[in-house]
Order: C-alpha cells, then sequence, then structure tokens
C-alpha cells in the first residue's frame, strides 16, 4: 500500500504536469516526446522489468523500494497523463483567459479553473496507476531486493509454496473492498448528482 500510495502520488503531479505541458506548448519534437513518454505503456512488462534493473545497477542504485517507486511510476504516469489528455482536449481556453482578466495569476487560474476541470481525469487517472502499482509483479520482480516484499511478491512467494489458507482470506478482502468502493461510489454519485 505504502508503494502503491508513493507512486500514485508522484504519477499523478507528473502525469499532470505532463499533459498540462504538451497541451499548452507545442513545438517540434512534441510528438516524439509524446511517444518517447508513452512507450512503458505498450512495452512488454519483462522488457521493462529487465530494462530497469540493467539501469538500476548501471549507476550503482540499490535495489529496494525506492527502486521500486522509480519503476512503477516509470509505467503509471502515463495512464495519468492519458486521462488527463483526453481531458484537456475539451478544455475551453477562454475559461483560463477569463480568470486571468479577472485578476488571477497564471498559478491562481491554473489552481482554481484548469485544476478543478481536470479533477475526473486527475482521480480516474490515480486510481488506475493505485491499481496497477498495487497489482504490479513482474516488474516489482525485476526491481526489488531479496529484503524488500509486496504484496504481489509474497502472494507469488506463497503460491510457489502451494495453496495457503492466507492467500483465500487476501482475495475475500480484496474483492470485499473493492465491492464495497463501488457501492459507495455509486451510493455518493446518487446522493450528488
Amino acid at each position: 500500500l505504502i508503494v502503491a500510495s508513493a507512486t500514485t502520488a508522484i504519477s499523478v503531479v507528473l502525469g499532470t504536469a505532463g499533459a498540462w505541458l504538451l497541451q499548452r506548448y507545442r513545438y517540434r519534437a512534441s510528438g516524439l516526446l509524446e511517444t518517447l513518454v508513452f512507450m512503458p505503456m505498450i512495452v512488454p512488462e519483462v522488457i521493462l522489468g529487465v530494462s530497469l534493473l540493467i539501469f538500476f545497477v548501471s549507476v550503482g542504485l540499490e535495489l529496494g523500494y525506492l527502486t521500486i517507486v522509480i519503476s512503477h511510476v516509470t509505467f503509471c504516469f502515463p495512464f495519468v497523463m492519458a486521462s488527463v489528455q483526453a481531458r484537456l482536449s475539451g478544455l475551453d481556453p477562454s475559461l483560463e483567459e477569463a480568470a486571468l482578466d479577472l485578476g488571477a495569476t497564471p498559478l491562481q487560474a491554473f489552481l482554481k479553473v484548469i485544476v478543478p476541470y481536470l479533477m475526473p481525469a486527475i482521480v480516474s487517472g490515480a486510481l488506475m496507476s493505485f491499481t496497477l502499482s498495487l497489482d504490479e509483479l513482474i516488474v516489482t520482480y525485476f526491481t526489488a531486493s531479496a529484503s524488500t516484499r509486496t504484496l504481489p511478491l509474497e502472494i507469488f512467494g506463497r503460491v510457489k509454496k502451494g495453496l495457503d489458507p492466507s492467500l483465500n482470506a487476501i482475495s475475500t478482502i480484496f474483492i470485499g473492498v473493492t465491492v464495497l468502493s463501488v457501492v459507495a461510489t455509486e451510493w455518493l454519485r446518487r446522493r450528488n448528482p
């Protein structure tokens, strides 16, 4: 949960800022940069995990939770960025101009006009990022040390040993939390139309 939460927080900041900057400023290499950013979404996880492992070893970064978070951010923030870019494509530029005309600074216009407009996309990207990070096994397997254990690695280790009743308990908890989250979301949606 800590790794997934840290990954989500960093991915939301990077994905939102990246989408905003690519939407706001167009230059000759922006298409190439956008393609490079979305590469982790289409590269197989084994290749991504091995390449990140080679990178961490070559720069002398010790494997652990930091490398896991860096690797999770690498493939999670493009999902946030894609979600925010889709929302930005429908943004009316006059909203920001009106805020600036009414005396807001560019930062205030961004925080009080643009971010509330982007909030549904930011939340959906954050949920996608959290889910992907919480569920990631392959990339984590390559970028974790022997002493770092995440939930997918722990489950994978227990499955290799044989059937364990604790796996049933973990699965039940995750299904229950998922069902409760969906019910709570629907209840909030109906309560505040």
